[in-house]
């Protein structure tokens, strides 16, 4: 390979990197290609791009990033690169697929390393701890229901101490009839 395809294909790989909060190093070597379709697909389906690039490159373009070299270990043997702007979708998809595939020896794909919210996650051993991260989204959610709930013990309240003194006053009414 040339300089020059080098340098671009590097280039790539850091503006791709720029347009994702967050990645996971995994390898995914052994897989056939119709294995290799269907995790493609799935990746498409749950909003993850899936790259597979030479370990030297992928190096480069996380050097050139200001990434952590803590995940440089990880990069041996065959690794693709799972990018999402949702900290734990790629995790939930390989948990998916380990489960689906768990009674087949070496599952693929297996976790090496992760980059999430600005924590590096090496090993497989972490991805029931980054499946359980929660996103943004999920954690805007999580404080409006919060906040929404005092509110709604109240205005349940009142909306019930409504109807039993309109009850009363009622039947206080029909009494005098």
């Amino acid at each position: 390979m040339k300089k020059e395809d080098k340098s671009a294909i590097i280039a790539e790989l850091q503006e791709t990197l720029g347009q994702y909060s967050h990645f996971y190093l995994t390898s995914i070597e052994g897989l056939n290609a119709e294995k290799t379709s269907e995790l493609r697909r799935q990746c498409f389906k749950n909003d993850i791009k899936l790259i597979v690039a030479k370990n030297t490159l992928l190096k480069k373009a996380l050097e050139a990033k200001g990434i952590d070299a803590q995940l440089f270990e990880a990069l041996k043997g065959n690794t693709a690169l799972m990018l999402s702007n949702t900290g734990n979708a790629p995790a939930k998809l390989i948990k998916e697929i380990v489960k689906k595939e768990k009674n087949k020896e070496g599952v693929k794909p297996e976790l090496k390393a992760a980059y999430v919210e600005e924590t590096v996650y090496m090993g497989a051993q972490n991805l029931e701890l980054l499946s359980a991260i929660k996103s943004k989204n999920e954690l805007i959610a999580d404080i409006i229901a919060l906040l929404q709930s005092p509110a709604k013990n109240v205005v349940s309240a009142l909306q019930s101490g409504g109807t039993t003194i309109h009850g009363v006053l009622k039947t206080l009414g029909e009494r005098a009839e």
